[in-house]
């Protein structure tokens, strides 16, 4: 990979990893590197006391139990549980705004799996804070707050990166988690793939008169998918996929008009509904790194894959990513290989590319599939619920899929 910077590596290292990006999968890393004996260093552009507010802005998470034994396993989860809602079903329906749901439909109940809730719906206020406050409690994490990487440099011996601040730091593997536009894969020469949905998504929290039961609801709509997923209380988080048009004649729209336009395809089934802290929007679409990793460098989170939200994994995939890295670099260091070595790194490639990829894809098939109001395809997606739905081993993959116990899980994920 060609490296456009040649800038000195200082001598000595002074940390072992070096991590760009403090949102969450960054800290959820620095925390679990810690706490296996590597130093870290994380950067990140924001003021903590802009990360670290607890005002609620509406955005919420949707973690998997494979995420929650994660935070489990590194100190987190004890800090955020009990503002963490269980997630008991999952119900999946198609159908029109104001006609109500199809007759077929998906229905996946966590008491079919033995492991428990298939996952928590989590704020991110109540996220955020909890991983600043373990990072602080941690010697060895350096955190440089409202500074930016500016530029980035490989030899044979570690890292390096220079910041707008003109602070220089030393390392032995750079760790991007710094977002889709990532700055430290583009500096390393990485290019991405992807597409545009025409597509954005509306997210905010809703209050309503009667209790969700912790049942989480998707509802697929001719323009993209709405998701009501249960918060405590009587409140629910929103993910609302509409075209980029509508939804920028919605978010036009005061409070009162915005419910009003959501209520068609809300449904009356949790009562009167209010607006819970502030709506965002952001842009959908697919968008892969042609590699996850460079010359001493990884990618995680959506600074490697970014994905639609209809199936709710895209934080989920980043901290697979934490975890998968983590079982790479421990094992690594357990046999005396150097951590940012390119066997090493690939790995780590090897271990998530083709998971992420396939991911992916098949939400951008999802997507595709329901994203319409075509009659046949309509007729077609409705059978094959009703299909899957019916057969106890189909149903049951899916549920242990939405609780992310496929595939090769992490050690950090295995509970």
């Amino acid at each position: 990979m060609d490296n456009p910077t040649t800038l000195p590596i200082l001598q000595g290292m002074k940390t072992d990893l070096i991590i760009v990006g403090g949102g969450l999968n960054g800290p959820a890393l620095a925390i679990a590197a810690a706490r296996a004996g590597f130093t870290v260093t994380i950067i990140d552009a924001l003021p903590k006391a802009a990360r670290k507010t607890r005002d609620f802005d509406g955005r919420s998470y949707a973690l998997a139990l494979a995420s929650k034994r994660l935070l489990h396993g590194v100190g987190v989860w004890s800090a955020i549980a009990e503002h963490a809602q269980p997630m008991l079903e999952i119900k999946v329906t198609d159908g029109r705004a104001g006609e109500g749901p199809a007759p077929w439909m998906m229905h996946f109940d966590h008491t079919e799996i033995e492991e428990g809730p298939m996952g928590f719906m989590v704020e991110d206020r109540h996220l955020r804070v909890a991983f600043l406050d373990a990072m602080d409690a941690h010697d060895n994490i350096t955190q440089i707050d409202g500074d930016t990487v500016v530029a980035q440099a490989v030899e044979a011996a570690g890292v390096s990166v220079t910041l707008a601040s003109g602070k220089e730091i030393a390392g032995q593997l750079l760790i991007g988690s710094d977002g889709r536009s990532s700055g430290t894969a583009k500096r390393a020469g990485i290019k991405r793939i992807g597409w545009g949905y025409g597509q954005t998504a509306i997210v905010c929290a809703v209050g309503h008169e009667k209790p969700h039961g912790g049942i989480a609801h998707q509802f697929f709509m001719p323009n993209g998918p709405l998701a009501i997923l249960p918060l405590t209380g009587q409140r629910s988080s929103i993910v609302w996929s509409e075209s980029t048009e509508r939804a920028a004649q919605v978010m036009a729209l005061d409070d009162d008009g915005f419910l009003e336009a959501l209520r068609p395809a809300f449904g009356s089934f949790l009562g009167q509904i209010s607006l819970t802290g502030a709506r965002f929007t952001y842009p959908l679409g697919l968008t892969l790194a042609q590699s996850f990793i460079a010359d001493r460098m990884a990618l995680i989170g959506d600074a490697a894959h970014g994905m639609h939200p209809i199936a709710g994994q895209g934080l989920n995939a980043g901290l697979r990513d934490v975890a998968a890295l983590m079982d790479v670099l421990t094992e690594a260091r357990s046999h005396g290989e150097d951590i940012g070595g390119p066997l090493v790194l690939a790995r780590y490639q090897q271990w998530r590319r083709f998971d992420t990829t396939s991911l992916a894809l098949a939400t951008d098939t999802f997507n595709r599939l329901f994203s319409n109001d075509n009659p046949i395809l309509r007729a077609a997606r409705d059978v094959g619920m009703g299909l899957i739905n019916g057969a106890a081993p189909l149903r049951r993959g899916f549920i242990r899929e939405a609780a992310g116990l496929t595939g090769e899980l992490p050690s950090l994920m295995q509970g």
